[in-house]
């Protein structure tokens, strides 16, 4: 998805008022950016917690700053500002964290985003965004370049690719329809649930969602007809429990007198062997690899 954002933000060079910072990393990936941008591109070197900070006066002085890092080294590094700096001050400064979940792999829990949705969308004034698909860049690019408030892109990896041509990009979105329950999938690990039941003939009805804090109003009719008429509703996301989507959503929905007929959720649960891995490897011990999701799903159907 990397490269298809870059693509998207090199539209909006020609605004005086978009700039990049990174914090020394995006190598063949930023490049062209740094092009476009001139000395609009900073390298802020490895001092996450003074880009937050220079970000926030950036936005302060009228400019659309948007920072890049790795996702841990934005939420968990550089917390203190972005809650202080920008936050409390609804600046608009647009971050993104490259790496959903365990998709920096054999770098180890140091670089993982297990509780980035949960951090960020805690926060005051920020909303965080999580794409599905490469081609959500079309339009979610623009939403980021004009909510005029704090905002966390979670860059994830398409996981299904040009085999499967999505819906335009929106908070939800129904992805295939089907009659065995209703998926509901945070993010790029939706492409895997879809690969999984494109090829089965008796499949769940699949939506993913791209959007945080949950919140009621903007969830669709459709869906919430579906939850009071499918046998379970079963979310799937690989980030941990607590602040995530699946405790958001329940929540949202308990609170609102809506209520599934069953419930399952399917999330990351750390690091139950102690030992390094893949993605796949690390997706495997919380149950979140195709196959695992797969054989859960038939079992239940």
């Amino acid at each position: 998805m990397r490269k298809s954002l870059v693509n998207s933000l090199l539209s909006y060079c020609e605004d005086p008022t978009f700039c990049m910072l990174c914090g020394d990393l995006g190598f063949n990936a930023l490049e062209p950016l740094q092009e476009q941008l001139g000395d609009r591109f900073i390298n802020a070197g490895i001092a996450e917690q003074n880009m937050i900070s220079v970000s926030a006066g950036l936005a302060h002085s009228g400019m659309k700053p948007w920072i890049y890092s790795i996702s841990p080294f934005i939420y968990a590094r550089a917390f203190e500002q972005i809650r202080n700096d920008v936050c409390l001050h609804n600046l608009h400064v647009c971050f993104i964290g490259s790496g959903a979940g365990y998709g920096y792999g054999i770098n180890g829990p140091t670089h993982h985003a297990l509780e980035d949705c949960g951090t960020m969308s805690s926060l005051q004034n920020m909303t965080v965004y999580v794409p599905s698909f490469t081609k959500d860049f079309d339009s979610l690019t623009s939403i980021m370049m004009n909510i005029h408030s704090p905002a966390y892109l979670r860059l994830g990896r398409d996981e299904i690719g040009d085999s499967f041509v999505p819906p335009a990009f929106n908070n939800y979105r129904k992805l295939i329809d089907g009659a065995y329950g209703l998926i509901l999938a945070l993010g790029g690990i939706v492409g895997s649930v879809l690969d999984v039941f494109l090829k089965t003939k008796r499949h769940p009805s699949i939506w993913s969602c791209g959007k945080l804090p949950v919140q009621f109003e903007e969830i669709p009719s459709e869906l919430i007809k579906e939850i009071h008429t499918q046998p379970y509703l079963f979310i799937i996301e690989d980030h941990v429990s607590v602040g995530g989507l699946g405790e958001q959503f329940i929540k949202c929905l308990l609170e609102n007198g809506v209520s599934p007929k069953k419930f399952y959720h399917r999330r990351a649960n750390g690091y139950s062997s102690g030992l390094y891995g893949s993605q796949d490897f690390y997706r495997k011990e919380s149950n979140l690899n195709r196959e695992s999701i797969l054989n859960f799903v038939k079992n239940i159907i």
